[in-house]
This record gives C-alpha cells, sequence and structure tokens, in this order.
C-alpha cells in the first residue's frame, strides 16, 4: 500500500469509526461507498475498501458478500458480557499500573485528563470520549502486560457506540467527569485497591446509564 493511499485509508477508517460511535450509521446498516466518498473527496475504492477490512478487524463493521460493509450489530448480552470482560481486565490491571507507572507516563495521563476536562466544558462530547478512551488505555498498558493490552484495546473497539451512549445522558457525563477526577487521584496516589474499585464503579455506573438506550437500539435493530 502506498503512503498516500494508506493514509486515505486511515482518514476513511477513522471518520467511519466516529460515525458509528455517534449513531451516524446505525447497527444493520449498509455502509454506502458512494455517501462515504463524498464526505471524504478524493477518496477512491481501494483505501475504502481497505479502511472497510481495518473496520471488520475491529469488530464494528461485517462484510458481506453481495452486500458490503454492514453497521455490526450486537446483542444487549454480548454487550453486557463484554462490559463484564473490561471491568475484569481494568481491575486486574489496576494495582500493577500502579507499582509499574512511571512519573513521564503520569504526566501524560494527567494532560490528556486536562484535555478532557475542556472538551467536557466546551460540551466537545466525541473528542471528551476519544480522549476518555486514551486514558483508560493507557492506565491499562502501565500494567505492563501485553497480553492484557491487547485484548482490552480489542474488545474496547468493539462496543464503543454503547460505550459512547451513556454519555448521551448529560447527568451521566457529569457523574463521569467527577469518577475521573477520583482515578486520575488514586492513580497519581498509587493506590491500587482504590483504583481498582473506581474502576469497577465507573463501568458499572455508566452501563446502569446506557443499558437503556442502548437497549432501545438493540431492539430497533432490523
Amino acid at each position: 500500500m502506498s503512503g498516500s493511499h494508506g493514509k486515505r485509508t486511515q482518514e476513511a477508517a477513522d471518520r467511519m469509526r466516529q460515525m458509528i460511535v455517534a449513531g451516524e450509521l446505525m447497527p444493520g446498516q449498509r455502509i454506502s461507498e458512494r455517501e462515504i466518498g463524498e464526505q471524504i473527496p478524493g477518496l477512491s475504492r481501494t483505501p475504502l475498501r481497505e479502511a472497510f477490512k481495518i473496520l471488520a478487524g475491529e469488530g464494528l463493521v461485517t462484510i458481506v458478500p453481495n452486500r458490503g460493509a454492514i453497521v455490526t450489530a450486537m446483542s444487549m448480552d454480548d454487550v453486557e458480557g463484554t462490559i463484564e470482560v473490561l471491568v475484569g481486565l481494568e481491575g486486574l490491571a489496576a494495582e500493577s499500573a500502579c507499582r509499574h507507572i512511571t512519573p513521564p507516563e503520569i504526566d501524560e495521563i494527567d494532560a490528556l485528563h486536562r484535555r478532557m476536562l475542556e472538551a467536557y466544558e466546551a460540551g466537545q462530547l466525541m473528542d471528551y470520549f476519544e480522549l476518555n478512551q486514551a486514558i483508560h488505555q493507557r492506565i491499562v498498558n502501565a500494567a505492563r502486560n501485553r497480553a492484557l493490552s491487547r485484548i482490552y484495546a480489542a474488545e474496547c473497539a468493539r462496543i464503543r457506540r454503547y460505550r459512547f451512549a451513556g454519555n448521551l445522558r448529560r447527568e451521566r457525563w457529569d457523574s463521569a467527569v467527577a469518577e475521573h477526577e477520583l482515578i486520575l487521584r488514586f492513580l497519581k496516589e498509587r493506590n491500587g485497591p482504590l483504583l481498582r474499585e473506581m474502576l469497577r464503579a465507573h463501568y458499572r455506573n455508566g452501563w446502569l446509564v446506557s443499558r437503556e438506550l442502548v437497549g432501545a437500539e438493540i431492539s430497533g435493530v432490523g
């Protein structure tokens, strides 16, 4: 793949990923190559189809013969099961992260946290969400377990849309920001047990709010 094609492929994958997460492309919906091409001027078929393959690898789309790329639809059991896996993975990572994380890594997470707060204050939900996800991934990475980091990243990618939905309610968004202040505090204090419990509560509080929205979306598929 040439450099220009590679850049266009990544651009197309990033744009479609955002559209899926934001609900502009809904579960079960066929993705129109023409409509995506209109959003990214100059995008040719080859990088677009390569972008579909990237998203298929993340579990966000399913490539169906004679139909093209379809936004993957998950059942409620699938989503809830994945949430439980993510809760467990972050719980496993928390104490190890507190032992191994370096001061520069804490500074990087702190900087991401400040940018996340700026996005929150500006009402920029997508920017907030992407920074939020980056913080969680870096905490997991700090545990120094490559297998854990890899599985966590893959499972997060599969349910990005469903996790994003929880912040569509302002009261949950406000609470999530307050929870992140505590997550950062416990990480800086290297308090593994409290960090573990705060991460668990953060996930479960978010899912309690988003479950209703997600359930309505899932029941409407098809």
